[in-house]
């Protein structure tokens, strides 16, 4: 008869030369404490999942392969041991790492029976700890390379719901208060994790494209309902292909989507800004249709291409983005700077907004600032976010602007 060791699944862990992320589980009697750790983990590249108690984590061993265990002390020492002893009965091989008080005797005492039962016990993570804190202590686990760059169905993704928005804030660059949020699609992946949308987004000319480009509208509609539900209403915006605006019966049903509630001010549509340029008349045509039905156009990623922009009468674009390799560092470069003031002079010429993408420091802030940029964002305002992180950590309050 076979051990229960030998009768568990062999553990993946390389994707051709790649390595796949490593698998967390949190054992924590408190939701809260399980959904921090989890939020910080998933911003590393880890995929997790959390058990109340020792008979959820057996659940869970039972449903898939662990390489973590985050064994939180919050309902005490004897609840922290019977999950030990059911790590032990199923054979775990992976890690155990103790979250509590340093020099707690019953730290030492989990520690202790850990070793007596034959698991592999890292140092005790004393809390209270940050996100830096908790990424030494997990270094080894934290995948050193990218997600594997194999071709992703992206059929297969939709129907298997891998796909999520994101969201970042976008900020009024002289009061700092948030004026609204893009939305970013990215992949959860059941063996690579969160996976950006450079490594899954299909070619433009790709028949599922259009079929992507309509999760992402539905989605971000539905966000806005719970966005608007947990703190208001809020401004959303969305990127999509010129390709899919070309198409006249993909921007009719676009606009019949649109919600009817009376606080629902629009969505905003971000064309990248070459893709613009190549489909300039094209564009204009569809901004001023879909403007009647609370939908405006924003060019994104503009950068030296700028000039294209030039001469356009009745510019039908609400908004310009310009491109963050304009943004990073213009505070220490007069060249980036005097680009930038020409597309903001362009932009208020048309009486477009304008949003500096990209921005990261303290002194680049206020130099967007200096420039008369309306909008900014960056990772300074913070990283971006799944919709429900997103609602529960930032909406409704002030912005803190990062650390330069």
């Amino acid at each position: 008869m076979q051990s229960q060791h030998s009768e568990r699944p062999p553990k993946f862990v390389t994707f051709g030369r790649r390595r796949i992320s490593s698998s967390v589980c949190i054992v924590d009697s408190k939701q809260h404490i399980r959904t921090f750790l989890a939020d910080t983990l998933e911003e590393l590249g880890l995929l997790t999942s959390d058990a109340r108690d020792a008979h959820d984590l057996g659940a869970r061993l039972d449903q898939q392969h662990i390489d973590l265990v985050m064994l939180g002390l919050s309902a005490g020492g004897d609840a922290a041991s019977r999950v030990l002893t059911t790590l032990a009965d199923k054979a775990f091989d992976g890690h155990v790492l103790p979250i509590g008080p340093s020099g707690s005797p019953v730290v030492a005492a989990i520690q202790q029976l850990g070793a007596e039962l034959g698991l592999v016990m890292l140092p005790t993570l004393a809390t209270p700890f940050g996100p830096d804190r908790l990424r030494a202590a997990i270094a080894a686990l934290v995948p050193a390379d990218a997600p594997p760059s194999a071709p992703v169905d992206v059929a297969e993704a939709l129907k298997s719901g891998w796909l999520e928005l994101w969201y970042q804030h976008k900020v009024d660059a002289r009061t700092l208060v948030s004026r609204g949020a893009e939305a970013l699609v990215r992949m959860r992946h059941p063996s690579w994790g969160v996976v950006p949308p450079a490594y899954f987004i299909p070619a433009d000319g790709d028949p599922h494209f259009r079929e992507l480009s309509q999760f992402v509208i539905g989605r971000a509609l539905d966000d806005w309902q719970y966005f608007f539900g947990q703190s208001g209403p809020i401004d959303l915006s969305i990127n999509l292909p010129a390709s899919f605006l070309a198409d006249p019966a993909a921007v009719e049903h676009l606009c019949l989507q649109m919600p009817r509630h009376p606080a629902f001010s629009g969505l905003m549509i971000e064309i990248n800004g070459s893709d613009t340029v190549r489909n300039l008349d094209r564009l204009i045509d569809v901004a001023r249709r879909v403007r009647f039905h609370n939908i405006a156009l924003s060019i994104d990623d503009i950068g030296t291409n700028w000039p294209e922009l030039m001469g356009i009468e009745r510019f039908p674009f609400t908004e310009i983005k310009v491109d963050r390799a304009l943004i990073t560092g213009c505070a220490d470069d007069r060249l980036k700077r005097s680009v930038c003031r020409r597309i903001v002079e362009l932009a208020n010429g048309y009486g477009a907004r304008t949003v500096a993408e990209g921005v990261e420091t303290r002194a680049d802030l206020v130099a967007v600032h200096e420039m008369g940029f309306d909008l900014a964002q960056g990772f300074l305002f913070g990283r971006p976010a799944a919709a429900r992180k997103f609602a529960r950590a930032t909406l409704g309050r002030p912005l803190a602007v990062a650390s330069a």
